[in-house]
């Protein structure tokens, strides 16, 4: 039987402990997020508002899952519906560890969004979705909270006035920390991928 010869070996060796070097290093490296990465050391800013029915809901309420925060509004022509079918996309991505998670959108037009039209809303593009409004300071006090800029303009005969707002999504951990800002246009993938590892 023929022995190989000692350069063969080497270069076998070599390639091998290289495979192991590639495999350890796509096992150990820290994930890397889609957005903002945050560390807050603080929950964030708890606020109270209404959802269907007249029921008074707290953001400390949903404790114990992943809270996917995003202020919109129904009337918004563009951005809100893209990114909560995106957010729909995402949950489905995740099959059955989307329990674990819960979609809140706020509205920054409680004028025209009453609890009960917000909630029908929201439920087209899923229906565990949760949305909630309450009166203008109760809103300014929510969206101050995470940043949120927001303004009324005028629109058209046939939009009504049309609200600017910051379109940007946060997500929260179970003990309420913001973890992640996710700017507008994160695709559903990236989101899955995101929400997937803070469910471990």
């Amino acid at each position: 039987m023929n022995k190989l010869p000692r350069s063969v070996i080497v270069i076998l060796v070599a390639g091998a402990l290289f495979l192991i070097a590639v495999l350890a290093y796509t096992q150990l490296r820290p994930y890397q997020f889609h957005g903002l990465a945050l560390q807050s050391a603080q929950p964030a800013a708890d606020f109270t508002l209404t959802a269907s029915g007249g029921k008074a809901v707290k953001l400390s309420d949903f404790r114990g899952k992943l809270v996917v925060l995003y202020f919109g509004y129904t009337y918004c022509p563009d951005v809100c519906p893209t990114t909560l079918g995106d957010l729909a996309r995402a949950l489905n991505k995740l099959g059955q560890r989307a329990d674990g998670v819960q979609v809140v959108m706020v509205t920054v037009d409680p004028a025209r969004d009453t609890p009960e039209h917000l909630a029908d809303y929201v439920s087209h593009f899923d229906p565990t979705f949760v949305g909630l409004s309450g009166t203008a300071d109760q809103i300014a006090v929510a969206a101050a909270g995470f940043g949120i800029y927001y303004q009324k303009h005028e629109g058209t005969a046939a939009t009504g006035y049309l609200v600017d707002h910051t379109a940007t999504i946060s997500v929260l951990d179970k003990e309420g920390h913001v973890r992640l800002v996710w700017p507008f246009g994160t695709p559903s993938e990236d989101m899955a991928a995101d929400l997937g590892q803070m469910l471990r």
